[in-house]
């Protein structure tokens, strides 16, 4: 009886051993679990080139600088030729006897302020009064617009041309002028006027984005007489 006992005993302490001995193995393992997950993590958010990037996204733009834009005021329009939406080659230098509205826009990416100009524009009538015609240019992809078109139909209309190499935009100054958000990669909302002989005789450049036709003509108007 005394044996039985004492077998007994010794089976339950063995028993308790094991448990802890089980216990604390799980617990080993579950720490070092934790330490390796952590250690990933901290490693995946600490690179340097991330870090830069993270930075890069919350960095605020450079400055602008209107001097290349306000310095051809005056002096003759720098010529292009830029493929349109619609797949025809548009050269600057065959408006000569019009006057020409360059609108340079950051496009695709714009809406509604962009866009909302760019319709303005194929609505009024005012521009072919006064014998002037209206090219939008944008550093869109015809990938980038076919998006625009789908979104809103009616923007088709309009003479979109693309210069996606951003080499226009760059030789008339618009990549750095106040109302670019994404300076040196995006034009902003920014008017250029050519008279006639090909001289750019007004430039307006509007960080607030707004319909600017009214005034595009009057100063048109004042080219005309």
């Amino acid at each position: 009886m005394e044996e039985s006992i004492s077998i007994k005993q010794v089976l339950i302490s063995a028993g308790i051993a094991l448990g802890f001995i089980a216990v604390l193995v799980v617990a080993i393992l579950a720490l070092d679990l934790l330490k390796s997950g952590n250690s990933k993590i901290a490693g995946a958010s600490t690179t340097p080139a991330e870090v830069d990037d993270m930075a890069g996204m919350h960095a605020p733009p450079p400055p602008a600088d209107n001097t290349k834009f306000q310095s051809l005021l005056g002096s003759p329009a720098p010529l292009f030729k830029l493929q349109s939406y619609d797949g025809r080659e548009v050269d600057l230098a065959s408006f000569k006897g019009k006057n020409v509205v360059l609108f340079f826009s950051e496009g695709a990416m714009c809406a509604p302020s962009c866009w909302d100009q760019i319709n303005a524009f194929t609505k009024d009538s005012g521009f072919s009064k006064e014998n002037t015609v209206v090219l939008v240019v944008v550093v869109d992809s015809k990938a980038d617009w076919d998006g625009v078109v789908r979104e809103d139909p009616k923007i088709a209309s309009a003479t979109v041309l693309l210069d996606s190499d951003r080499k226009v935009s760059e030789s008339y100054g618009v990549l750095t002028v106040d109302s670019s958000m994404h300076r040196g990669q995006f034009p902003g909302h920014t008017y250029v006027v050519v008279d006639r002989d090909g001289v750019i005789r007004y430039e307006k450049d509007d960080p607030d984005m707004r319909i600017n036709n009214k005034e595009l003509l009057t100063n048109i108007s004042k080219l005309n007489k």
